[in-house]
């Protein structure tokens, strides 16, 4: 007989500690909690005890047949998911049946009543709380995302989104402790980590305080992966050359947003540039790319010019990336014409003038488009190839934005 099973046997007198085997502990059929605890609390408890041991005792009494006589077996009165969790343990070959279990032996208090006691009189941890001491883990004691999901039996992906929220603001932490900010909308200033631009947002804010506007007004000055500039570049590229793409741990970011504006036009250029020097080494005269389509000079009303023109240009810019060099150049040819043509026109102004004669060195059959965008470049002062223009429809602003975005 071991030690555990002496203890029990002794039959200590009520409100006193005792250690009991696992195997001995039962269900008591007078637990106020008729829902079973769910599988992902049992995984949570199970976690818990893994690594910190049992920190509450479970609430037993002794089970007795119908004449009273003692079973040797004890019912659990409060404790039951604790219980639970143990046996998973047990199930997975961490302990065995017989691992000893602190217990509290309680007779004098009706089982119900202590069971009811145990499950109401708490007061929860505000989510606030929880999340920064999530992230004190992470800073004090350098636990990852791993790490700290196999201490509480949580996924990875649930404690990311934790310490994404633990580091937002300590100010707008505040503000949601006093129920200034939902739950729903801590989440959209958590989008980034910049204390300074949720502050400078949340000033902004007027009576329309919904998460869309809020994600909306944090990434004003980012890029979204699905803007024409990042499909273009690509994110590998982007992130190679030092770039960051903040990602949305809590709502379909389609890919995130491309944190430097800046960087992703100097990529876009670049590799418009070496797009243009492949066509201009298949034999063409001359071949430029620069980032804006400067369609200002051609009229400065040019709203409709821009609409008919420039995303032209940009479904080009984008299709010379995707495709093979000589149909690169066949829809640069297309896009130029009906662009430009498109430019002139819509604000009033007209186009003549024909074709040169080819260079030696060009293909037979130079198209006359080359030649007639020469003579735009004098009036408009460079019509060009648009990475700019891929901005289209990506944002909200006002003025002559163009709408460049896929429609299937």
């Amino acid at each position: 007989m071991n030690a555990a099973t002496e203890t029990a046997a002794a039959e200590p007198v009520s409100g006193v500690e005792i250690s009991l085997p696992l195997a001995k502990l039962k269900k008591s059929p007078r637990n106020a909690r008729k829902v079973p605890h769910g599988e992902a609390a049992i995984e949570a408890l199970a976690a818990s005890i893994q690594h910190k041991g049992l920190i509450q005792n479970l609430v037993v009494e002794p089970e007795t047949k119908d004449d009273g006589t003692p079973t040797g077996y004890y019912l659990v009165t409060a404790g039951e998911g604790r219980r639970l969790a143990m046996l998973v343990r047990a199930k997975r070959k961490q302990i065995k049946k017989s691992e000893p279990v602190r217990c509290w032996l309680d007779t004098a208090n009706d089982p119900s009543e202590i069971s009811l006691d145990e499950n109401v009189t708490r007061t929860p941890m505000h989510p606030a709380d929880q999340f920064e001491r999530f992230r004190e883990l992470s800073e004090t004691k350098g636990y990852g995302a791993e790490e700290i999901g196999a201490r509480f039996g949580v996924s990875p992906s649930v404690v990311k989104q934790r310490l994404r929220l633990g580091a937002v603001s300590p100010k707008l932490l505040q503000v949601y402790r006093e129920d200034g900010l939902t739950l729903d909308q801590l989440m959209a200033f958590a989008i980034t980590e910049d204390h300074a631009r949720q502050e400078q947002v949340f000033e902004g804010l007027h009576h329309n305080r919904e998460p869309w506007i809020i994600r909306r007004d944090m990434t004003a000055s980012n890029v979204p992966a699905t803007d024409r500039r990042a499909v273009f570049v690509g994110a590998d590229a982007y992130v190679e050359a030092g770039g960051n793409i903040i990602r949305d741990l809590f709502s379909e970011d389609r890919g995130g947003f491309f944190e430097d504006a800046g960087l992703l036009d100097i990529l876009a250029v670049e590799k418009l540039r070496e797009i243009a020097s492949e066509v201009e080494a298949e034999g063409w005269k001359w071949a430029e790319a620069h980032i804006d389509y400067a369609l200002g000079s051609a009229g400065k009303s040019g709203a409709a010019a821009i609409a008919g023109g420039a995303g032209g240009v940009g479904q080009a810019a984008v299709g010379a990336a995707m495709s093979p060099l000589r149909k690169a150049a066949a829809t640069l040819k297309d896009s130029y014409r009906s662009g430009g043509r498109a430019a002139v026109t819509a604000t009033g102004g007209t186009i003549s003038g024909g074709s040169p004669a080819p260079s030696p060195d060009a293909p037979a059959g130079a198209p006359a488009w080359a030649s007639a965008m020469k003579n735009r470049q004098t009036m408009t002062h460079g019509a060009t190839i648009a990475a700019h223009t891929l901005r289209s429809g990506d944002g909200g602003g006002s003025g002559a934005s163009v709408d460049t975005s896929q429609k299937d």
